[in-house]
């Protein structure tokens, strides 16, 4: 007995040691191998769920914004797409991450959050995509890519049904390819306003692939790469309330 107390003595000294230092590994996980899964702090958890739970309310207002300020049925039905894309990103990560963070013994309840998480990042990089490819002029092959990235949307969420996790590399190219590739039609139309804020929204959504992919070895990786994910999102938006949905007189005046 005498020598159990100084080892359970010792033992809650060094935690509450630990609890009032700012020891790095509170903020940030060592790394962990190619096929497992990173498992934040908890103040990782939280930054992971504010950076996209702050997003919501915005985002809902500015997709009812575009449905209000639509002219026509084409327009009605971007705003529709565009608008359940946005929203549809930030809900899902919010919730997956709320759910992985309070409710991490729900394991099932998690790893299907944690897939769908995945998957609707290509159904919002097609959703941001529709604006675009429905309502601006862009030649004969505007309407083939308008339903491409939709099946491009559907493979991906086919590959992560099957593969998640496995091959993150992979994963990464997906959804680099699924980014880019309709760009080439975008890029090519006659009117070319609103092409610098698509490419910076695409820089915001490059550099925060960087953190996207560096969990254990920056701290806050992921929520920093949720926060380059609404900056790209914002950019976006711009672009289209502006170039896309905003009235021609409102529009002239704000180019002046």
């Amino acid at each position: 007995a005498n020598v159990v107390k100084p080892c359970l003595y010792q033992k809650y000294k060094n935690y509450g040691a630990s609890w009032n230092s700012p020891s790095p590994s509170r903020f940030m996980n060592h790394r962990v191998p190619a096929h497992k899964r990173y498992q934040p702090t908890e103040y990782e958890h939280a930054a992971n769920c504010a950076t996209h739970a702050f997003w919501i309310i915005p985002s809902i207002l500015g997709s009812s914004n575009l449905y209000f300020l639509s002219d026509d049925d084409w327009e009605t039905i971007s705003a529709w797409i565009y608008g359940l894309g946005l929203c549809g990103l930030f809900v899902v990560s919010t919730v997956f991450h709320t759910i992985s963070w309070k409710k991490s013994h729900l394991r099932m309840v998690e790893h299907c959050l944690h897939m769908f998480d995945r998957m609707v990042i290509y159904f919002f990089i097609a959703a941001s995509y529709a604006p675009w490819l429905n309502l601006r002029e862009l030649g004969p092959w505007a309407s083939h890519m308008r339903w491409l990235v939709w099946i491009m949307a559907s493979v991906g969420t086919i590959y992560v049904f099957f593969f998640h996790e496995r091959y993150k590399l992979v994963e990464l190219l997906c959804y680099v390819v699924m980014g880019f590739f309709p760009a080439l039609v975008i890029l090519s139309m006659p009117n070319t306003e609103g092409i610098w804020e698509l490419m910076t929204g695409g820089v915001f959504y490059c550099l925060g692939m960087v953190f996207f992919k560096s969990d254990g070895r920056i701290p806050f990786a992921h929520a920093i790469w949720h926060l380059f994910v609404a900056f790209g999102a914002g950019t976006h938006y711009y672009a289209i309330w502006r170039y896309l949905y905003l009235p021609s007189t409102l529009q002239t005046k704000v180019s002046k």
